[in-house]
């Protein structure tokens, strides 16, 4: 699949995981099976998952020096991602993601940012945009940093795909700056102000290019996602990518699949729909194993396809 490289500039967790038959009510305590810990955080998983799926990837972001640190990189080196510009915070711990899953499948997370929240836009190495097809970001770290990584990536001629999560107001030049917006549905009825934007997409598409968005991915979860492109015509500005119907066993990495499946085909030369359909694929096959980074060997057999 390698073609052009895929750029990954955000968060490292090590994800601390418990499993649970249902998720406690407030101030209710229940018993969980033994606790789990595991490589994650969104911009590692992404840029794991990219690799698998056969990308040139390179991952910058931060880490503690300390024992989840280790174990972060380790495992991005093991899936063969380039993460040797991540950087090591001596008096800062390596972030952490605490994670419930229900019987179902379903997770609840609380992400503690500790190295991640502490990358700056001053931080960008002058290298990590050779190269760069594709640049993945996301919002666990500063938006300080994201919208340098942003910048720096769009001025290197790399496609900046834009994954909105976790959901939080971003500003005007940061939204300029993408060229693929990544949402689920409920993250576009907050961008767009819509209430149930799978009512009207050609609503949303006005309502995204009012703040400069012009493509975007919304999935939908088990119905697949929707491609929405304000610079096509006809059919071509609405295209849906059709469900991998599976056998959920943990949702957790499900996202990051998708947004790394995203990346790995744009960067290949994919069209956007195509690389959606794809990924729609990935982030399926992500669910019927547990965990997020150790779910991604069900993509195995995608790569090769691809």
């Amino acid at each position: 699949m390698t073609a052009g490289k895929v750029v990954v500039v955000g968060s490292l967790n090590a994800d601390l995981t418990v499993r649970t038959d249902r998720f406690p009510s407030p101030g209710e305590t229940l018993n969980g099976s033994e606790l789990v810990i595991v490589p994650g955080g969104k911009s590692a998983n992404q840029a794991a998952a990219a690799a698998i799926l056969g990308a040139d990837v390179r991952l910058f972001g931060a880490v503690g020096a300390d024992g989840h640190g280790d174990l972060l990189l380790k495992a991005a080196a093991d899936a063969g991602v380039d993460a040797s510009r991540v950087l090591r915070r001596p008096d800062t711990a390596t972030g952490t993601a605490m994670i419930v899953v229900d019987a179902a499948g379903e997770n609840t997370i609380i992400v503690s940012p500790g190295a991640n929240g502490t990358v700056t836009g001053g931080d960008l190495p002058a290298d990590l945009f050779d190269g760069a097809a594709v640049l993945c970001l996301s919002l666990e770290v500063p938006l300080d940093a994201v919208t340098a990584a942003a910048q720096a990536g769009h001025d290197a001629g790399a496609t900046v795909l834009l994954n909105l999560s976790p959901y939080r107001e971003v500003p005007a030049e940061l939204l300029a700056l993408t060229d693929v917006l990544l949402v689920n549905a409920h993250e576009a009825a907050q961008v767009s102000g819509l209430a149930d934007p799978a009512a009207d997409w050609e609503a949303v598409i006005g309502a995204f290019a009012r703040l400069g968005i012009h493509r975007a991915i919304i999935t939908l979860g088990g119905d697949g996602a929707v491609v929405l492109d304000g610079t096509a015509a006809g059919a071509d500005r609405i295209v849906a990518a059709a469900p991998t119907r599976v056998t959920a066993v943990d949702t957790t990495g499900c996202g990051d699949a998708f947004t790394a499946a995203t990346a790995a085909r744009l960067a290949a030369g994919d069209s956007l729909p195509a690389a959606a359909g794809f990924a729609a694929r990935a982030g399926a096959l992500a669910a019927t194993l547990p965990g997020a980074q150790s779910s991604y060997t069900a993509l195995l057999g995608l790569g090769a396809e691809a």
